[in-house]
């Protein structure tokens, strides 16, 4: 093994020897090549006889400095053009990914580039291509139907109506109405002012002068907007002496998604006071801090409760309540706020926002029948921001119980009840009562009403100040918000507008409309099934 080491030893040696002397006669020649050209007679720089003088040698440097100039530049100009070339290969490789991926998903997302007006054009007519406004679509059944809804110059007819629109009203939002302005006057605009390719013909009015439409010659409208690429609208215009329609159709395409902002929320110290105001009602009031207890004690740990009690009958069986939920559990952020006097929501919940002397804090209005869930507080902590934002969620409102499960002998218990389905609730989307929103954004904006008496208003008033000011109002349903029912009772002392907006929620509460429907039927289905029982027996008895 020590011989055969050697051996590969003294190979190596030799193998980079012969590399050595190979590098240096390559050297050489390279020398040779470079070296300035002579006559072969000549005798070199510094012999003895030279035949050349100093100018010769000076032109000689000269004319090869030039020459290696010259090469640099061309090459310097070669490198210019191939980065060129390979900067436009990439730009027509993007463009060709960024097309492919809008025709893919329908979205072209440039994030903080800007999109050239060319491409975005291009984006703007491919929407048109994909929405259903030439073709028809194949769908899988009837409701996958987008349907359209209709207008005339003063009404709107409309078939998603939720519980505080009407199935004909005026556009009463400004955002729908300036929209449908815009689209009779950009529908005279194309009548008026048609294109080459417009297929109509010129008329002429009575007395021969250029026939102009104008808004008392709209008919009728129709539009509907898929979400994902636009809003397609049919208009139709008409003369009152011609026979003949004009049909304009028009498409507010969607453009590509762009981002607004990107941010983290850190929302881990974020407490929440939860004021709630409370009259009698104990037993509403017990099932309230069980909810209480497993979501703010038990899993976010993150609550400060503030209880506002008026009067003085069941006063104290309250404290009990709060005494055995707090301390079986160690909880001790709570305030109990006793007023003599009679109920007022409004009064309450600016008594309990005020009591709070810690600064600023994160307020949750709620009352004693309402269920929440913990993914419902942080949402409530996400959508609310001191002098930006206030949160307004729907409540989902469940109905009677004893009505939508008259099928069994007792109703299951509240935690089963707590689905979205349309015969057990519904979005309760004309109550403001549930709200978040900061101690300073409530106070700057002058907190409730005093002057509103009894059930219902305040909350109203308050929402209609926001909408005023310049906070941003955050308005949608919430999954893990619930209303649960209790019956009404509408006081005589009531306004009659009050009284009225008691008896429509007392009505909207109590059952949905086929519940309702079987309720009002009930005698002719009796008398049907009596029926059906007697054919029966008379068939098995022949």
């Amino acid at each position: 093994m020590p011989r055969r080491g050697l051996i590969l030893q003294t190979r190596t040696h030799w193998l980079l020897l012969g590399l050595a002397l190979l590098c240096s006669l390559i050297l050489f020649l390279y020398l040779l090549e470079c070296a300035p050209q002579t006559d072969g007679n000549a005798s070199l720089p510094g012999i003895v006889g030279e035949n050349y003088g100093k100018e010769y040698y000076q032109a000689l440097l000269q004319e090869q400095e030039e020459h290696y100039q010259t090469r640099a530049t061309s090459l310097k100009r070669q490198i210019a053009q191939l980065k060129q070339e390979l900067q436009e290969m990439s730009e027509k490789m993007r463009s060709l990914q960024e097309r492919k991926n809008v025709g893919a998903n329908g979205i072209g997302y440039q994030g903080n580039k800007e999109q050239a007006p060319s491409d975005l054009l291009e984006f703007l007519h491919s929407q048109i291509d994909k929405a259903e406004v030439s073709i028809g679509a194949k769908l899988s059944s009837e409701y996958g139907v987008i349907p359209f809804e209709s207008f005339t110059l003063m009404k709107v007819f409309q078939l998603e109506m939720g519980l505080t629109r009407h199935p004909e009203e005026k556009p009463v939002r400004k955002d729908k109405r300036d929209e449908l302005v815009e689209v009779i006057e950009a529908g005279l605009e194309v009548i008026n002012n048609p294109d080459e390719d417009d297929e109509q013909e010129d008329e002429d009015g009575p007395l021969g002068e250029k026939l102009v439409f104008n808004e008392n010659d709209f008919i009728e409208g129709y539009y509907r907007t898929e979400r994902d690429k636009g809003t397609l609208y049919e208009l139709f215009f008409k003369k009152a002496d011609l026979m003949e329609y004009r049909h304009v159709t028009l498409f507010r395409p969607f453009g590509p998604l762009m981002k607004v902002k990107s941010e983290m929320i850190d929302i881990t110290r974020s407490i929440i006071n939860i004021i709630v105001p409370l009259a009698e009602r104990t037993e509403a009031f017990a099932q309230f801090m069980q909810n209480f207890r497993d979501v703010c004690i038990h899993q976010d740990k993150r609550i400060h409760l503030t209880v506002v009690y008026f009067g003085k009958e069941g006063l104290s069986k309250v404290k009990s309540i709060l005494e055995s939920v707090t301390s079986e559990s160690d909880f001790h952020n709570y305030t109990l706020v006793s007023l003599n006097e009679e109920f007022n929501r409004g009064r309450g919940l600016n008594v309990g926002a005020r009591a709070w002397d810690k600064g600023e804090v994160l307020m949750f209005f709620c009352d004693v029948d309402i269920y929440f869930s913990a993914e419902f507080l942080n949402s409530c902590r996400l959508n609310a921001e001191p002098g930006k934002k206030v949160f307004y969620p729907v409540v989902f409102s469940l109905y009677n119980p004893a009505i939508v499960y008259a099928n069994l002998d007792v109703p299951p218990p509240v935690e089963q009840q707590l689905v979205h389905k349309k015969d057990s609730g519904f979005w309760r989307d004309f109550g403001f009562g549930m709200t978040c929103q900061y101690r300073s954004d409530f106070l700057t904006i002058g907190g409730f009403d005093m002057e509103v008496k009894g059930w219902g208003g305040e909350d109203v008033h308050l929402y209609r100040k926001y909408l005023h000011g310049d906070l941003i109002v955050i308005r949608t349903p919430v999954p893990g918000l619930f209303h649960l029912w209790h019956e009404k009772r509408c006081a005589d002392e009531l306004t009659p507008e009050q009284y009225r907006m008691c008896i429509q929620s007392k009505a909207m509460n109590e059952a949905s409309h086929s519940h309702l429907g079987m309720l009002v039927f009930r005698e002719e289905i009796e008398t049907h099934l009596h029926k059906q029982a007697y054919r029966t027996n008379s068939e098995s008895v022949g």
